[in-house]
């Protein structure tokens, strides 16, 4: 069980690493930056690891971005919220649709709305409620699309075993009956 952990919180900080080191390939979209790559970062690791170490990699990645000054408090919103519903609605129902609509969903209506505060109260921008809501939903959009086609990939690939530890188990089994 060790092993496991220990393992999803190894992926989790490479695809936080992953995703900090992409921030600089952004499209600006209104008053943020678009970074498809988090996006895509927040389903893989909602899939693969589950919706608590999607939101620990989410949060990681924004933690850096400002500390390096390449992102905004309102990447902590908008990428947290939709790391953890999409990690969430794939725990719920298993079906990889679902973690894309979290994403989405959660990242610009959730993650939008709960911006605005953060803008105006401690950024000092004049915002709208809905002000982050669209420029959020076109950079989660570039980002599931990446994911819808390279996750199916990936659990076919059997990423879910490796980071489970089966996927050595029936390793060190087929060395055993190969001896």
């Amino acid at each position: 069980m060790k092993n496991t952990q220990l393992r999803k919180l190894t992926i989790a900080a490479l695809l936080a690493a992953l995703a900090v080191v992409c921030s600089t390939f952004s499209i600006p979209v209104g008053a943020s930056k678009c970074l498809p790559v988090q996006h895509f970062v927040n389903i893989v690791a909602g899939v693969f690891l589950g919706p608590g170490y999607a939101v620990g990699a989410a949060f990681v990645t924004s933690l850096i971005r400002n500390f390096l000054g390449t992102g905004s408090l309102l990447a902590f919103p908008g990428s947290m919220c939709g790391a953890f519903l999409s990690g969430m609605l794939y725990k719920l129902f298993k079906k990889l649709p679902f973690a894309y609509i979290g994403e989405l969903f959660g990242t610009s209506v959730i993650g939008g709305m709960i911006s605005f505060p953060v803008a105006t109260l401690i950024m000092s921008n004049e915002a709208a409620l809905f002000t982050y809501v669209f420029p959020f939903f076109v950079s989660s959009c570039g980002g599931t699309i990446i994911a819808a086609i390279l996750v199916p990939a990936l659990k076919k690939a059997g990423v879910v075993r490796f980071i489970n530890g089966s996927e050595s188990k029936e390793r060190v089994k087929d060395a055993g009956k190969n001896a």
